[in-house]
C-alpha cells in the first residue's frame, strides 16, 4: 500500500512525529476572564494523536496583550495552573503541544486594556474599522506609540510567558509574529513609522521580533521555539512594500538563531477557473530555513499530500478543517472519508460545547 505523504513520520528536532498534520493555532474565545477552562482539555485532547503536533490558540503574554474577550493568557500563576490539566490531557494521548505566545498591540480597545489605557504599538495610528466574524464593523482604539526605552519590557513579557509555558508542561512555544498583531506592527513598513532603532530600515524593523526570538530562545532553548509569520498578507492594515525581502531577511535570521521551526502563511488564495488555488510562493524561504518548515493557508488533503511529497514543506497546519474534524489525521487515511462542515457562526461564541467539542468523529458518522 502506497504511503500517504501527510501521514508519514517526521523528526522535528528532538520530537518524533508520527504524521505531518498540525493543529493550527485557532482563537476560540472560551477562556472566561482570560483563564483557560476545563472544557479546553476536552477540545484539545479530542484533536490529539500519538506523535501529532498541536499549537494552542493565541495566548496573551501580559495584561496589555488582549484584544478580544475570553482569550487565554499565560502571565499569571492562575493561568499557568489552569493550563496544566489541559497539557496533561494532550500528553496523555501522546501528542506534542506548543503554546502560541501573543500580543495584539493596536488590535484592541481601551475597554480591554488595564486601567482603560490606550493599546500599545509601534505607531500611534489606529487600525481602520474591520468586518467582524458576525458581520458588524469593529472599531479599535487609537494606540500609544511605545517609547524606545519601554520595548525591552515587552520583550521581557514574552520571555516570562515562555518560562511559564514550560512550567505549565508545554513542550515548547510558538511566537506569533503574524496576522497584523504587535510583532508584525513592527515588521511591516505599512505600519511601522518609527524614527528610532526599531524603525526605518529592514534590519531595524525586524529588531523587535528578533529581540523577542532571542530572549525566548535564551529562556527555554531554541529547540523549543517556533515562529509564525505572514509576510504576504495584510491583516489589520498590516502590509509591507517588499514582503519578499522581509521574508528573506527574517527567515535567514531565524535560521541563524537555530529555532526549531518556521510556520509561514501562504499569500492570499487566487481564483483559477472558479476554484481557490494556493499561490505556492513559500519555497525560497523553505529552502533558506535550516529547521522544520510548516506551511499554512487553505490546504486540503490533496494539496497537503502534494506539498509534502514534493518537498515544498515538512509539515502542513490545518485550522478550520481540524476544528470541525477532531480526528482529521484519521480521516486523511481514506481518500473519500467524509469531512464535517464547520459552522463559522460558532467559531467565537462562549458556549463550552456547541461548535467546540460536539463535532462528531468518523466512527460516529459511520455508525449513524
Amino acid at each position: 500500500m502506497e504511503a500517504i505523504p501527510l501521514l508519514t513520520p517526521y523528526k522535528m528536532g528532538d520530537f518524533n512525529l508520527s504524521h505531518r498534520v498540525v493543529l493550527a493555532p485557532l482563537t476560540r474565545q472560551r477562556s472566561y476572564g482570560n483563564v483557560p477552562q476545563p472544557h479546553a482539555a476536552i477540545y484539545y485532547s479530542q484533536r490529539a494523536t500519538n506523535g501529532g503536533l498541536m499549537i494552542t490558540e493565541a495566548t496573551g503574554v501580559s495584561d496589555t496583550a488582549q484584544g478580544y474577550t475570553d482569550t487565554p493568557g499565560i502571565w499569571t500563576a492562575e493561568q499557568v495552573s489552569a493550563w496544566r490539566p489541559i497539557v496533561d490531557a494532550v500528553h496523555a494521548k501522546g501528542a506534542v503541544f506548543f503554546c502560541q505566545l501573543w500580543h495584539v498591540g493596536r488590535v484592541s480597545t481601551t475597554a480591554l486594556q488595564p486601567g482603560g489605557a490606550p493599546p500599545i504599538s509601534s505607531t500611534d495610528v489606529a487600525v481602520t474599522p474591520q468586518m467582524s466574524f458576525d458581520g458588524h464593523m469593529e472599531s479599535f482604539s487609537p494606540p500609544r506609540r511605545l517609547e524606545t526605552h519601554e520595548i525591552p519590557a515587552i520583550v521581557g513579557d514574552f520571555r516570562a510567558a515562555a518560562r511559564n509555558a514550560i512550567a505549565a508542561g508545554f513542550d515548547g512555544v510558538e511566537i506569533h509574529g503574524a496576522n497584523g498583531y504587535l510583532i508584525e506592527q513592527f515588521l511591516k513598513d505599512g505600519v511601522n513609522d518609527r524614527a528610532d532603532e526599531y524603525g526605518g530600515s529592514l534590519a531595524n524593523r525586524c529588531r523587535f521580533a528578533l529581540d523577542v526570538v532571542r530572549a525566548v530562545a535564551g529562556e527555554v532553548g531554541p529547540g523549543r521555539v517556533g515562529v509564525r509569520l505572514s509576510p504576504f498578507t495584510d491583516y489589520m492594515d498590516c502590509h509591507d512594500s517588499d514582503p519578499e525581502a522581509l521574508a528573506r531577511h527574517l527567515v535567514g535570521e531565524l535560521s541563524d538563531a537555530g529555532v526549531l521551526y518556521c510556520h509561514m502563511i501562504e499569500p492570499r488564495m487566487a481564483l483559477v477557473d472558479g476554484r481557490r488555488k494556493i499561490p505556492h510562493r513559500l519555497l525560497p524561504f523553505r529552502k533558506a530555513f535550516k529547521g522544520t518548515f510548516i506551511a499554512a493557508g487553505g490546504y486540503d488533503r490533496e494539496e497537503g499530500n502534494k506539498v509534502v511529497e514534493e518537498g515544498y514543506t515538512d509539515l502542513v497546519s490545518y485550522g478550520r478543517l481540524f476544528l470541525a474534524n477532531p480526528d482529521l489525521p484519521k480521516r486523511f487515511e481514506v481518500a473519500d472519508a467524509p469531512l464535517n462542515k464547520y459552522d463559522r457562526t460558532t467559531f467565537y461564541t462562549s458556549d463550552p460545547v456547541v461548535g467546540y467539542t460536539d463535532y462528531p468523529f468518523l466512527a460516529d458518522v459511520k455508525a449513524a
